[in-house]
C-alpha cells in the first residue's frame, strides 16, 4: 500500500497515478476522511489533556475537603464526549484503512504512459517463428491424437476449465515443472513448496484482496482462499519480520497449483489450455534492497526468459504501459511465447517490481547499515506458467506424422526423445 503520509503530501502525484492506471478511486473522499480523522484526534487529545488536568484539581480539592461536585459533573460530560470521539476516530480509521487497500501502487517513472494494451512496447524478440512444410494442428488436436489431455473428462469431474492430463501428457507437465525448478535453484533460488490455501491476511499482502476477491475461490467454513499463484504464500514468508541488510536479496522459487475463477473473462480464449481455472506454475519471488530493485527486476526477467531459451521457443518481451499495469505493480514486463496454430503470442510470465507496496501490507522490513528500519522491495515473476507454455511446446515441436519431438532439456526427465500416438 501507499503510506497515508505520502498521499497527504503528494495528492497531485497520487491522482495522476490513479488516472494512469485507469482505476476508479475517489481520492478526495480519502483525503476528506483523513482530515476529519486528524481533527477529531486533535480535539480528543485536547479534551483528554483537560480531563487529566481537572482530575488533578479534583484530587487536590478532595484532599483539602473542598467541594469538587461541579468539576466532577463537568468531567463526566467531557468523558462522554471523549468516548463518542474515540468511537468516531476508530470508525474513520477503519474506513481509511479499508479504503487505502483499493488504491493502486505508484507507476515507476520509466513506465510508458498509455491508454490500452495496444500501447505496450515490444522490447525484445528471441529467435524466429517456426515454419512448417505441412498443415499444422492446434494443441487440442495434437493432445487428442497423442492422448495427452482430456478436457471433457476434466469438465465431468470439476466443470469446464479444469484440465485432465493423461499418460505422457502428465509426464510432460511434470517434466516441465521439475526442469524449471532445477534450473532456477541452480541460479540461486531457494525452492519452497508452499500451502495451496491462504488466509485473508496473507492474500491481502500481495494485493489480490480486497480488490480481486471475485476472481478467487473461497471456502467460507474455513475462511481460506485457494491461491491464484505461489506469489501469495511466498511473499508472506517474511511477513511481520525484520531482515538484516546483509542477507538481501532473498530469492525463492516455488511450484504450486493455481486457482482462478477468471470472473469477467468468460468467452475469452477458452479453448483447451488457453484459459483455465486450475493450472500449474513455477513462481519466482525476490526480497531486495530498494536501492537496486530495478536491476534485480532485469535479472529476474532474464531468469524467466532462460527457460524459453533452453526450450528453444520463439518469444518476445513486452514492457507494460501504465493503463495495462497490474494493481500492485510499479513496473512490469510480460513474456509472450508464440503459438503457431493461434498465430499469436501467449503470455507465460509477468515479471514485476512492487517496490514497497506489498512489504507495507505485510510489514516486511530490513535493518539498513545505519541501523534504521526500511521496507524491503518485493519482486515476482512466473518462471513459468505451464498451460500456454504447453500450447507453444506441442505446436512448435509437432511433426508431419503427428508425433512430438521432446526438447533436448526435457528428454532426461521423460526418458523419451519423441512422443508418438
Amino acid at each position: 500500500m501507499i503510506s497515508l503520509k505520502y498521499i497527504r503530501e503528494n495528492q497531485d502525484t497520487v491522482q495522476k497515478n490513479i488516472n494512469y492506471k485507469k482505476v476508479d478511486f475517489d481520492l478526495k473522499d480519502l483525503i476528506n476522511k483523513d482530515e476529519q480523522w486528524r481533527l477529531k484526534i486533535s480535539k480528543c487529545e485536547k479534551l483528554k489533556s483537560i480531563r487529566n488536568s481537572v482530575s488533578k484539581d479534583i484530587s487536590k480539592l478532595k484532599s483539602s475537603n473542598s467541594n469538587a461536585e461541579r468539576q466532577i459533573k463537568e468531567m463526566k460530560i467531557v468523558s462522554l464526549e471523549i468516548k463518542e470521539l474515540d468511537k468516531q476516530i476508530d470508525s474513520l480509521k477503519n474506513y481509511i484503512d479499508n479504503k487505502i487497500l483499493f488504491l493502486p501502487n505508484l507507476v515507476h517513472s520509466s513506465v510508458p504512459i498509455g491508454e490500452s494494451e495496444t500501447d505496450n512496447k515490444v522490447i525484445k524478440v528471441y529467435s524466429k517463428k517456426p515454419t512448417f512444410d505441412f498443415e499444422i494442428k492446434d494443441h487440442i488436436q495434437i493432445s487428442d491424437k497423442l492422448n495427452l489431455l482430456d478436457m471433457k473428462r476434466g469438465a465431468k469431474i470439476a466443470g469446464s476449465g479444469f484440465p485432465l492430463f493423461i499418460g505422457n501428457g502428465s509426464r510432460l507437465e511434470r517434466a516441465l515443472i521439475a526442469f524449471m525448478l532445477d534450473k532456477h535453484t541452480q541460479n540461486g533460488y531457494t525452492e519452497l513448496f508452499p500451502p495451496f490455501l491462504s488466509t485473508q491476511d496473507t492474500t491481502q499482502v500481495t494485493g489480490q484482496l480486497p480488490k480481486f476477491e471475485e476472481d478467487m475461490y473461497f471456502m467460507p467454513k474455513d475462511e481460506l482462499y485457494c491461491i491464484p499463484t505461489a506469489e501469495v504464500p511466498v511473499t508472506s514468508f517474511y511477513k511481520n519480520e525484520v531482515l538484516e541488510e546483509s542477507v538481501l536479496p532473498q530469492k525463492f522459487a516455488a511450484y504450486s497449483a493455481c486457482f482462478r475463477r477468471e470472473a469477467g473473462s468468460y468467452g475469452k480464449d477458452t479453448r483447451g489450455l488457453l484459459r483455465v481455472h486450475q493450472f500449474n506454475k513455477v513462481e519466482l519471488v525476490k526480497f531486495v534492497r530498494p536501492s537496486n530493485s530495478y536491476s534485480e527486476l532485469e535479472s529476474l526477467l532474464l531468469d524467466a526468459e532462460s527457460i524459453l531459451k533452453m526450450l528453444n521457443l520463439h518469444y518476445r518481451v513486452v514492457e507494460i504501459n501504465s493503463s495495462d499495469l497490474s494493481f500492485s505493480a510499479s513496473k512490469c514486463y510480460d513474456i509472450e511465447v508464440w503459438s503457431p496454430s493461434e498465430k499469436k503470442y501467449l503470455e507465460v510470465s509477468s515479471c514485476s517490481n512492487f517496490e514497497s507496496f506489498q512489504a507495507r501490507r505485510g510489514n516486511i522490513k530490513f535493518r539498513n547499515k545505519d541501523n534504521k528500519l526500511e521496507y524491503v522491495h518485493t519482486l515476482n515473476g512466473s518462471g513459468l506458467a505451464t498451460p500456454r507454455l504447453m500450447v507453444a511446446l506441442l505446436e512448435t515441436y509437432q511433426q508431419s506424422d503427428g508425433s512430438i519431438i521432446v526438447p533436448d532439456v526435457l528428454q532426461d526427465y521423460l526418458k523419451l526423445s519423441k512422443i508418438n500416438a
